[in-house]
């Protein structure tokens, strides 16, 4: 149940088998079906999720009711609501598997007593945190300059797994596409 866990962590920092053994209970194993909510838009996010198996994807819904996907978190990686988990206030976006998946949880509480209590556990929280500036400023600063064929493109080059593992729905919304240009678009590169 927590070989993958200990693989994510011990390929981060170094880390002995006591600490991991300190650390494996506070995580909760859970097995999610297809489309179930973690986490719905003004509710606090309260957990990091580990992916064992499946994808959790993060979105938001605007006005229109569109969707606009913000990010993916596939196997063998610790995703939240980042912002609503850090500052405990109500979320704007829902964090929903995608797939069946098997979860590792732990609890805000745990997730921060570790990080205060294992030194390498808080360089993993440090190296999650500017994973996700960066990540959140490449997303930024290259959509924003990209027309529709370039960011078909980028993905191609850069997460070609979204397109093959995930619908045109949901990778269109990511990329801020229609269903119907991202398909009409995959045809012609």
């Amino acid at each position: 149940m927590y070989t993958q866990l200990e693989k994510y962590l011990t390929s981060r920092t170094e880390i002995d088998n006591k600490t991991l053994s300190y650390i494996y209970p506070h995580f909760k194993f859970k097995k999610n079906k297809r489309n179930e909510f973690l986490l719905k838009e003004g509710e606090i996010c309260k957990n990091f999720y580990f992916v064992n198996k499946g994808c959790i994807r993060l979105f938001n819904i605007n006005k229109e009711g569109e969707e606009a996907t913000r990010y993916f978190h596939f196997e063998d990686s610790l995703g939240t609501a980042l912002s609503s988990l850090i500052n405990e206030r109500p979320s704007f976006e829902f964090m929903q598997t995608i797939e069946a998946s098997e979860l590792l949880v732990i609890n805000r509480e745990d997730f921060f007593h570790l990080v205060g209590t294992i030194p390498q556990f808080g360089f993993i929280y440090r190296q999650i945190l500017e994973s996700a500036y960066i990540k959140s400023q490449e997303r930024i600063y290259c959509f924003q300059g990209l027309d529709a064929v370039e960011k078909v493109r980028w993905v191609l080059t850069n997460q070609a797994k979204l397109l093959t593992r995930l619908s045109n729905k949901m990778v269109a919304s990511y990329l801020g596409l229609t269903p119907q240009t991202l398909s009409r678009l995959k045809s012609k590169i």
